[in-house]
């Protein structure tokens, strides 16, 4: 079953942000994800939880192929640029 990495941020280094993008890709590939949707125009339908900023969606084959990716040790190195560079909300969605 596939899984879905969504990650919510808003972006405060916008610049920062960039090297986090080029160095996260190579990752989320060796990882199995496919990048679904990155930084998109969001057409808001309701917002009684929570008001997206900028979202990133990544499919992987499986819950337990996100959860190797995010919890690797390069992509925890990596992911220290993103915190530096933007407020996070992230999970991972078991899916279809």
């Amino acid at each position: 079953m596939a899984a879905y990495l969504v990650v919510d941020t808003k972006l405060t280094n916008p610049a920062l942000y960039e090297e986090y993008k080029l160095r996260a890709r190579p990752l989320v590939e060796k990882f199995g994800g496919e990048y679904i949707a990155r930084g998109g125009n969001i057409s808001l339908k309701e917002s009684a939880l929570w008001t997206p900023t900028r979202m990133v969606l990544v499919r992987f084959p499986s819950s337990a192929d996100a959860e190797k990716f995010y919890q690797s040790a390069e992509y925890q190195e990596v992911v220290k640029i993103s915190k530096q560079s933007a407020e996070r909300t992230s999970f991972v969605l078991e899916g279809i």
